[in-house]
């Protein structure tokens, strides 16, 4: 791997599995130190991302550990599928605290230290159901929508401090949030593998190389934007 990302300081959330293990390793093997958070798993700091004051606490916890942040990318994430109707309040709140509450306020409670970097970078991870909808995901689908609005917004807002905000769109990656449903249901498994162009499903690394480019200098004049990776699924939508 290179070093282009040598001298960063990230947070990755989520990271004990799927997604956000795949970027803290390929952030750190590209230079970068990493401060990593879940529920579980071999990471940082174990806690749960919509806790009160959790993001406060990682934020302190990361700066104590690396001695500054710049970079964030808030991984932490849940799916699955519940038809609209019968879907409980309680499922639906859910999914927005973990997928949309918790990154806006890891987000704010970072901004100054990104804003004192000069070069801050954040990437947060939506979906390709951020620019569409699925049955059954009505949930899933807000949030992500909201995501990448949340992104265009912080964008336009930290922009003038050298911050730079993306999101990373996923197509149907093969990881362990998603291995039920494409268990249980091989056909919608042979759906998004046939609807994709390049015939696979997507691997947790494939997201993570885009992470990094995001997180590095070659991606310094790109802010605001939503990027598809989906192997090309969305082509043909």
């Amino acid at each position: 791997m290179s070093g282009r990302l040598h001298g960063r300081r990230a947070i990755v959330t989520g990271a004990g599995s799927g997604i956000g293990a795949a970027v803290a390793k390929r952030l750190a093997a590209d230079g970068a130190r990493v401060f990593t958070s879940d529920l579980q798993g071999e990471v940082d700091q174990v806690a749960d991302v919509t806790a009160d004051g959790a993001s406060e606490a990682l934020v302190g916890a990361a700066v104590d550990a690396m001695g500054g942040l710049d970079t964030l990318v808030p991984c932490a994430g849940i799916s699955a599928f519940a038809p609209l109707e019968g879907h409980s309040d309680a499922y639906f709140r859910q999914v927005l605290e973990v997928n949309l509450v918790a990154v806006f306020r890891l987000v704010r409670d970072a901004a100054p230290l990104l804003k004192a970097a000069g070069n801050g970078r954040v990437v947060t991870i939506g979906s390709t159901t951020s620019s569409f909808g699925d049955e059954g995901l009505c949930a899933y689908s807000a949030s992500k929508h909201a995501i990448l609005g949340f992104t265009k917004s912080a964008a336009a807002e930290l922009g003038p401090h050298g911050v730079t905000v993306n999101c990373v769109q996923p197509g149907a990656i093969d990881t362990p949030m998603t291995a039920p449903a494409f268990e249980q249901m091989p056909e919608y498994r042979t759906f998004w593998e046939n609807k994709a162009p390049l015939r696979r499903l997507g691997r947790a690394g494939d997201i993570a190389d885009v992470v990094a480019f995001l997180c590095s200098d070659d991606a310094r004049f790109m802010s605001g934007h939503g990027l598809w990776v989906d192997g090309g699924a969305m082509v043909r939508h």
